[in-house]
C-alpha cells in the first residue's frame, strides 16, 4: 500500500479563554489513505473541527496547535510557511463549511464565487473554471446546471447552496476535503440528497475525506472508519460497520442511543384553550408565486405543535406571517381570538411582547458586540422598564432558569458554546414573558446531546410557565419526542395535521411517507436503500427528486 496522504501525531490544541490557555485536543494521532473517508464524531467541544481544520495548518483566532505534527503528502502543515499553506489551500486541501449561507458572498453570483480559487491559483483560466462549475453541478444533481450558476446565493434553496459549496471545495480536484457538519441544518429529505451527491463525488475523484459530524447515522452511510472523540480526546477508532454492530465504549453507545426526551405533561390552568388560530392564510413575497396556500393551524394552551416539512414547504414562512414580519395576502391570524393586525409595525407592544421567537441559528442571531447580560437585558427594559439593579438581578434569575451561572454575565456571544447561545437565545425570549414561543429549526445546528438538553429546558419551562410552542423543525426524533400536534406542509400547503401518535402510526399520507423514511438509519446500506425508494415515490409523482 502506498504511504497515508495524511498523518497526525500527538496534536495538542490550546485556546485562549479567561486569561488562560486551555487544552481542546489532547495527543490525538489519526492517519488518512488517498480515497479513504474518515468520520470524526462526538459532541460540541469534542475537537472535532478544531482538528478538522488543523489538518489545513490552521487554528481558529484565540486558539494555537502547540505541539505534535500534520503531514499531509509530505508537508508538515503546523510548521509551513504562511506562502506554502496559500498554495496548497483550496487547490490540495479543501473546506466545506456547515452553513453554506453565511459562507457565500450575498452580492456574487454563484459562477464568479466558484471560479475564484482556480483562477487565483491559476490552475485553469476563467472559460475552464466557468464550464467545470456547469460540469460539477450537473455531478451534484442541481437543477439546471448549465444556468444556477448565475443566480445569486439566495435564489437557490439551503441544499442546493450546501451542493454548490461542495462543487466549489472540488473546483481543483484537491486530494483532501474536510467536510465539517454539511447536512446538520437541512431538512431531512434535502439532506439524503447533499449526502448521495458528497458520497458519489468522493468515490468519482477518489478524494479522501474528513468528514464531521454528531450525527453517527449519518456518518456510517459515507464513512469508511469512525473515530469517536470527546473532550478533545480520541475515545475509540474503528471500521464503520464494526463501530456501528459492535461499539467497545460506553460514550459510542450514548451517541448511538435513539433521543428520548418525552414526560408527562404538567397540570397547567387553561390547558387546551385555543390561543392562536392560522385562518386560511394565503401569502406570497411579491413575485406572484404563492409560498402558502390556505393554511390552518391552531395551537392551544400548555401544548406543543411541530410543523415540518422540507426545505421550502412555507414552515417559516408561516411563522413570518404569525409574528407580522410578512402580511398574507388572504386570511388571518387569531391570538384569543382577536385578530392581529397583518405587520408588527401596528400591532400593540403588550401584543408583541406575547409573542416571541427563537431562531435556528443562534450565532446570528445574538449581537457579537453585545454581553451576555445585554441581550437578556433589553426585552425586559423594552417591555417592562425594568432598569440597573432590578433588571440585573431578573437576567441572573433567567440565566438560572437555562442552566447557567452568573459568570456568563460579561461574556460575549463568541464565548460561549452552541449550546450555550441557544439557551442564551430561550432567555432572550422568556424575558419578555410569552404565552406563545415560535421555535425555528432550534436544535438542528446542534449536536444530539446538546439538543437533548435544550429539548428537556423547553418541557421543563413548558410545565413549569404554561407556554405554547410552535416547533419547526425537520427532525422527526424531535417531533416524536416533543409534539403534541404535528403539521406536515408541502409546498406551501397542509397535506396533513393531527396528534402526534395518529400522524406518527401507519398508513401514511405519501409526503409523510417520504419524510419519515428520510431519517437516517444505523445502517451502512441504508442510504442506497431510501434512494430507491425515493425513486418509487417520484415515480408516482409524490417528489420530484431533482429540485
Amino acid at each position: 500500500m502506498s504511504e497515508p496522504l495524511l498523518v497526525i501525531k500527538d496534536l495538542v490544541i490550546e485556546g485562549y479563554q479567561e486569561e488562560q490557555w486551555n487544552g481542546i485536543v489532547h495527543g490525538v494521532s489519526l492517519s488518512l489513505n488517498r480515497g479513504e473517508v474518515l468520520g470524526l464524531i462526538g459532541e460540541s467541544g469534542a475537537g472535532k473541527s478544531t482538528i478538522g481544520i488543523a489538518s489545513m495548518g490552521y487554528a481558529r483566532p484565540g486558539c494555537r496547535i502547540v505541539s505534535g505534527s500534520i503531514n499531509f503528502d509530505g508537508v508538515d502543515m503546523a510548521s509551513a510557511s504562511d506562502e506554502q499553506l496559500r498554495k496548497m489551500r483550496g487547490v490540495r486541501v479543501a473546506y466545506v463549511a456547515q452553513s453554506a449561507a453565511a459562507s457565500f458572498n450575498p452580492a456574487h453570483r454563484l459562477v464568479q464565487q466558484f471560479t475564484e480559487t482556480p483562477v487565483v491559483h491559476k490552475v485553469m483560466g476563467y472559460p475552464q473554471a466557468e464550464q467545470k462549475s456547469k460540469d460539477l453541478f450537473r455531478s451534484l444533481d442541481l437543477p439546471d446546471p448549465d444556468n444556477i450558476g448565475y443566480r445569486f446565493p439566495h435564489q437557490v434553496s439551503g441544499g442546493q447552496l450546501q451542493r454548490a459549496m461542495v462543487a466549489m471545495a472540488m473546483s481543483c480536484d484537491p486530494d483532501l476535503i474536510v467536510f465539517d457538519e454539511p447536512t446538520t441544518a437541512l431538512d431531512v429529505t434535502t439532506q439524503i440528497e447533499v449526502l448521495a451527491a458528497i458520497k458519489d463525488a468522493i468515490r468519482e475523484h477518489d478524494t479522501a475525506a474528513l468528514y464531521i459530524t454528531h450525527d453517527l447515522a449519518v456518518v456510517s452511510q459515507i464513512a469508511d472508519r469512525i473515530m469517536v472523540l470527546r473532550y478533545g480526546n480520541e475515545v475509540e477508532t474503528g471500521e464503520t460497520r464494526q463501530m456501528i454492530e459492535n461499539p467497545k465504549q460506553d460514550y459510542t453507545r450514548e451517541l448511538l442511543s435513539v433521543r428520548k426526551v418525552r414526560q408527562e405533561k404538567a397540570d397547567i390552568d387553561g390547558i387546551g384553550s385555543e390561543i392562536l388560530t392560522v385562518k386560511n392564510v394565503t401569502a406570497s413575497y411579491g413575485n406572484g408565486v404563492r409560498v402558502l396556500d390556505d393554511v390552518n393551524i391552531a395551537i392551544t394552551k400548555g401544548t406543543t405543535v411541530a410543523v415540518v416539512g422540507e426545505s421550502g414547504s412555507g414552515k417559516s414562512t408561516t411563522a413570518r406571517v404569525i409574528t407580522g414580519l410578512l402580511p398574507p395576502e388572504i386570511g388571518e391570524t387569531l391570538f384569543h381570538g382577536e385578530a392581529l393586525a397583518p405587520s408588527f409595525k401596528d400591532r400593540p407592544q403588550d401584543q408583541l411582547r406575547r409573542i416571541q421567537m427563537i431562531y435556528q441559528m443562534a450565532d446570528v442571531a445574538l449581537n457579537p458586540r453585545q454581553k451576555i447580560k445585554d441581550v437578556i437585558g433589553r426585552p425586559l427594559e423594552l417591555y417592562f422598564g425594568l432598569k440597573g439593579e432590578a433588571k440585573l438581578n431578573r437576567v441572573k434569575e433567567l440565566l438560572n432558569r437555562i442552566e447557567l451561572s452568573d459568570k456568563y454575565l460579561d461574556r460575549f456571544p463568541s464565548e460561549l458554546s452552541g449550546g450555550e447561545k441557544q439557551r442564551v437565545c430561550i432567555a432572550r425570549a422568556l424575558a419578555a414573558e410569552p404565552e406563545l414561543i415560535i421555535c425555528d429549526e432550534v436544535t438542528s445546528a446542534l449536536d444530539q446531546l446538546v439538543a437533548k438538553g435544550i429539548l428537556k429546558l423547553l418541557q421543563d419551562l413548558q410545565n413549569e410557565l404554561g407556554v405554547s410552542y410552535l416547533f419547526i423543525t425537520h427532525d422527526l426524533a424531535t417531533v416524536k419526542a416533543i409534539s403534541d400536534e404535528i403539521v406536515v406542509m408541502y409546498q406551501g400547503k397542509v397535506v396533513e395535521q393531527g396528534p402526534r401518535d395518529e400522524i406518527l402510526t401507519p398508513p401514511h399520507h405519501d409526503y409523510t411517507d417520504l419524510l419519515l423514511s428520510s431519517v437516517p438509519e444505523m445502517d451502512p446500506d441504508w442510504l442506497d436503500g431510501v434512494l430507491e425508494h425515493r425513486k418509487e415515490l417520484e415515480a408516482r409523482g409524490v417528489v420530484n427528486i431533482h429540485t
